[in-house]
């Protein structure tokens, strides 16, 4: 049977005009399909108020976050008023988010109380979580209301992981089996599921978080799990761009990328898609494209193996590093160790790609903090090392200062000579810390200093754009 995995952004939800376009295209792609499964986030900007709430939790400062609290519930309600649900189903809406926000203030009431750091990454997970939780059962009342069969599902009850608290790993194979079990079922009766994005839970029933833009790895997971034909992410841009259109204006849409591609732009900042988003959907041989919910007749990106392997620039990212710089040339493998140890400590994450120029007299490593991270990691990292160098003669001859990663990704790029000149001679007067091309011919990375790194990613768009 046809199934289709769809993914709604935050925009998408976080609105009455979201909402409206929500509504349209599950009712057209539920002609058209056999079975199909929604994946959702939250509301814009909740999951950072919530994280906001959780962090004043933490200073026992009750009056702030039940302030943050009620500001939540009430934009939550007045949404709902804006929607044409009928009593009871709004009824019961407003119940569900009631209960939801009650369990919060009991989560961040303990953390105020308790002041438990051993507990602090789990309470703060099950705070986070609550945004996805009440924009799931905003869509499944709009989608009955509508004359369609759906349920809320809690991805907690689905979606198994390790208890790495904020940046968890799912255990694929238990996650198939709940799956198979419990959505299998529903979709086979031609029930759509809501599954919350960004959430899961260890096997005793903690509730985890899978790092930030987590929703698109849900999404990932539930595709896989479910045989899906396709995966679509609507969010509120026409596709995946040659950069970041909040960064450069005259970005474009990328007709299609290889996932060698898209898993590259991922890792280095792209910010439509989680990192660990592609790597599922690749060995299962599973389509994705990215759509705009606001234009849906436009299509989008389309990630997949392609059959056209002409070299060709396609889009450039810039994402934060981590320099660390020593006055000597030497094996760096301690200092690595050390940051890849202290960036799982604190953000749950590793230090998976590091970039590096050495001489004979001074070595430069540059540390990728992935996005999903969080917006924390590398200020927590720097903390973090800082505090352990002063125990730590080796780490105390480094010094760590926040770098700019600015990462072309392409075709054979490996063959692409003259136009990879041109980008290097486009950045004149800008120092260049560090060149790095990568051994899969799909990606090239600049490292600069922070200062000259909006400047850098302009002048490298306009020779990619050519």
């Amino acid at each position: 049977m046809r199934t289709l995995v769809m993914k709604f952004g935050g925009t998408s939800v976080g609105m009455t005009m979201g909402l409206t376009q929500l509504l349209s295209i599950v009712l057209n792609e539920h002609q058209r399909w056999d079975r199909l499964l929604l994946v959702v986030s939250a509301l814009e900007g909740v999951t950072d108020s919530l994280l906001e709430a959780a962090r004043l939790a933490q200073l026992a400062n009750r009056r702030g976050y039940r302030r943050i609290v009620g500001t939540v519930r009430a934009r939550h309600l007045a949404l709902i008023e804006h929607l044409p649900l009928g009593t009871n189903e709004r009824t019961a809406l407003h119940a569900d988010i009631d209960r939801l926000l009650f369990d919060l203030l009991d989560v961040c009431q303990s953390l105020a109380d308790q002041q438990d750091e051993v507990r602090r990454p789990e309470a703060f997970d099950s705070i986070l979580a609550t945004g996805e939780r009440m924009a799931a059962r905003v869509v499944a009342a709009m989608l009955r209301q509508s004359g369609l069969r759906s349920v809320a599902i809690d991805a907690t009850d689905i979606i198994i992981t390790d208890s790495v608290f904020g940046n968890a790993t799912p255990d694929i194979a238990r996650t198939r089996e709940r799956i198979e079990r419990t959505l299998i079922p529903m979709l086979d009766r031609h029930i759509i599921p809501v599954v919350t994005g960004f959430i899961g839970s260890t096997p005793s029933g903690r509730i985890t978080t899978l790092g930030r833009g987590g929703s698109d790895y849900s999404a990932s997971l539930a595709a896989i799990c479910t045989d899906a034909s396709e995966v679509w992410f609507w969010t509120d841009v026409d596709g995946i761009m040659s950069a970041d259109p909040r960064d450069i204006d005259s970005a474009r849409v990328v007709p299609q990328l290889t996932y060698t591609e898209a898993a590259e732009l991922a890792y280095f900042g792209a910010r439509l898609l989680h990192t660990r988003t592609i790597a599922p959907l690749h060995d299962h041989r599973i389509p994705l494209r990215v759509r705009n919910v606001f234009r849906p007749q436009g299509a989008g990106t389309l990630i997949s193996d392609l059959p056209d392997h002409t070299p060709a620039l396609k889009s450039v990212t810039m994402i934060h590093g981590l320099g660390m710089t020593a006055a000597h040339s030497s094996a760096p493998i301690a200092v690595m160790g050390a940051v890849d140890d202290a960036l799982f400590r604190v953000a749950g994450a590793h230090a998976e790609v590091v970039l590096s120029a050495q001489s004979s007299w001074q070595t430069l490593l540059a540390f990728v903090i992935p996005t999903s991270a969080g917006p924390d990691a590398l200020h927590a990292l720097q903390n973090a090392l800082e505090s352990r160098s002063q125990a730590d003669d080796a780490l105390a001859r480094w010094s760590a200062r926040p770098v700019a990663i600015i990462t072309v990704v392409g075709t054979h790029l490996e063959l692409l000579h003259k136009r990879l000149a041109v980008l290097i001679s486009a950045l004149e007067g800008i120092t260049l810390l560090a060149i790095s091309p990568s051994p899969t011919g799909s990606s090239f990375s600049l490292v600069v200093e922070v200062d000259a790194a909006a400047q850098a990613l302009e002048r490298v768009h306009s020779v990619v754009a050519q």
